[in-house]
């Protein structure tokens, strides 16, 4: 159970993050990044934060580019919430790949 504070931060943490994949998401062209869900840690120390990639075939290229820019991303976080956080948490990244289970289950369906 999230606290109201964790849900907040979330919240924000999901915003600045969004604004920076649209600025990452140039450098892969007809590729669409989206921030699904932000969790935050109870001390506020990790966020993992959950992406759904379109199309779905490059999620473990885009993974894989994201891990390797982890410090910068979150540096770029850090300027963007300096004012509103004392600590900037460690960023995890997960590949969310609940769209594709729906299409799998539709398909499914539809047989």
């Amino acid at each position: 159970m999230e606290t109201t504070r964790q849900q907040k931060i979330g919240r924000l943490l999901q915003k600045e993050m969004s604004d920076i994949f649209l600025q990452y998401a140039r450098d892969y062209q007809g590729v669409l990044i989206t921030v699904m869900s932000v969790n935050v840690s109870s001390d506020l120390s990790i966020a993992h934060i959950n992406l759904s990639v379109f199309p779905s075939e490059k999620g473990s290229e885009i993974l894989k580019g994201v891990k390797e820019s982890t410090k910068t991303l979150r540096f770029e976080l850090g300027n963007k919430v300096r004012h509103q956080l004392r600590i900037i948490p460690e960023l995890v990244f997960h590949i969310d790949d609940t769209l594709d289970y729906l299409d799998r289950i539709d398909e499914l369906l539809k047989k």
